[in-house]
């Protein structure tokens, strides 16, 4: 893996994001925890590279990412498609999801937590968190859409990105 600063990204991150998806990790080498996740941003504010994701409170990487104030995005490619199926379907509390999809961890000296699979990688700071909230909704059908009974609101993490890897 070689790093490059996060303005040499050539690929279409809105595209990576909604259509490839994403793993978010969070934790340490003794204790962590992966989800996929289609929702997220990439862009530019307070001066920094950010990205943003967003995790509802009752996914078991929310408590990492809570606890360490760090996630890291990995994006593994079309060819590593199934990974996001056991991901995003089970729960790293009674699954140990790494094993059951076949990836292999790697562990940056700074708390990234990444996989050889991946073709992409972005180790994240978080500067800025918030709920979302009912009443802040202009568009209300968007509450009923997805969280009618879809679970609790997400919490929104704005990060600086701190170290992009490349394959």
């Amino acid at each position: 893996m070689k790093t490059i600063a996060p303005t040499e990204i050539t690929d279409n991150l809105i595209d990576l994001i909604g259509r490839e998806w994403m793993l978010i990790s969070a934790g340490r080498p003794e204790g962590f925890n992966l989800m996929t996740a289609s929702w997220g941003e990439v862009g530019y504010l307070w001066n920094r590279s950010v990205a943003t994701v967003f995790v509802r409170p009752e996914r078991y990487t929310f408590g990492f990412i809570e606890k360490t104030g760090r996630f890291s995005l990995s994006f593994l490619g079309e060819e590593h498609r199934a990974v996001h199926g056991v991901a995003g379907a089970k729960s790293g509390r009674d699954t140990d999801k790494v094993a059951e999809a076949g990836l292999h961890p790697l562990f940056t000296e700074t708390g990234g937590i990444f996989y050889e699979e991946m073709r992409l990688g972005l180790e994240c700071r978080v500067l800025y968190a918030d709920d979302i909230e009912a009443s802040k909704f202009l568009d209300p059908t968007l509450v009923e859409e997805w969280y009618g009974t879809k679970g609790g609101f997400h919490r929104m993490y704005v990060a600086e990105i701190t170290t992009v890897y490349l394959k």
